[in-house]
């Protein structure tokens, strides 16, 4: 893996991880139709966790209060004072780490058919079918009636769903921010509580799969001659993921999803035709 080529990696990552057009998905097709060189699995994880930076950058207060928020849940848990036990359950702190928390659990029925997912990461025509969908689930997330739904009014079955959208979304071609965005409009949230939640969301879930990869990437082995274009792809990934974050929160403010729906029918269809054809 070159320089540049890590450079080209990192931006794909931190643009398409938020931008709801499908990292896995564009990096699928990059590498089967122009040859770009599969990121080895130590890479993958910096990659991540490049973009897990941008997360923490863009929404560091928000992240400051969950910390404080569980600290203040633990403490009641553990309070022989039932008055302060009530008070934390309507703690918007303590509601969002709830939510989170359940929102996570559907994650866990995919651990078992991993290596099955991960195998459709080559199939071309599937993962063209896949930005299809996801095409059609951001049309119609745009035409929603716009939700009012906040931390204070969601209930965790909405959480639960929203999860349920985020576990079917590790599939390659479908987008993680996408569906789960779309699906938190589709449970009334509001539209910049759907993407707050939606990000906030994926903090657990990448950090999670990085644990599971770590020892698999340092027992495969790490190429010290290669730290420089690592580092130059983690950075790409944290500062192009930075302001994609940006870039959703304020189309999904205007319920501007559409554009993106067309983009993902063309490239979708247009790796299906792609692979008729040459294959």
């Amino acid at each position: 893996m070159g320089f540049l080529s890590s450079i080209f990696l990192g931006l794909v990552q931190g643009i398409a991880e938020f931008l709801p057009i499908s990292s896995s998905g564009h990096l699928s097709l990059f590498q089967h139709f122009f040859g770009l060189t599969e990121a080895g699995l130590f890479f993958d994880v910096l990659l991540h966790l490049g973009t897990l930076i941008a997360i923490f950058v863009y929404y560091w207060r928000d992240i400051v209060n969950l910390v404080k928020a569980f600290l203040r849940l633990v403490t009641g848990l553990f309070s022989k004072k039932k008055k302060g036990a009530r008070k934390g359950r309507k703690d918007p702190g303590a509601r969002m780490i709830l939510m989170l928390i359940v929102a996570t659990l559907p994650l866990f029925v995919i651990l078992p058919i991993k290596d099955k997912v991960e195998s459709l990461y080559s199939n071309t025509i599937f993962v063209g079918c896949a930005l299809i969908v996801t095409g059609c689930i951001l049309f119609f997330s745009d035409r929603m009636a716009k939700g009012k739904k906040t931390v204070r009014s969601a209930t965790l079955l909405d959480a639960l769903l929203v999860g349920v959208g985020q576990a079917v979304a590790v599939v390659p071609g479908l987008s993680r921010s996408g569906t789960t965005i779309s699906a938190g409009l589709l449970r009334g949230f509001s539209r910049k509580f759907a993407v707050r939640f939606s990000f906030l969301l994926s903090i657990p879930a990448v950090l999670g799969a990085n644990i599971i990869s770590i020892g698999d990437a340092v027992a495969a082995g790490i190429d010290t001659s290669l730290l420089p274009a690592y580092i130059a792809g983690t950075v790409v990934a944290a500062v192009s993921g930075y302001f994609a974050i940006r870039l959703v929160n304020s189309l999904a403010d205007k319920g501007k999803f559409g554009s993106f729906a067309y983009y993902c029918w063309g490239i979708g269809a247009a790796a299906v035709i792609a692979t008729l054809i040459f294959h």
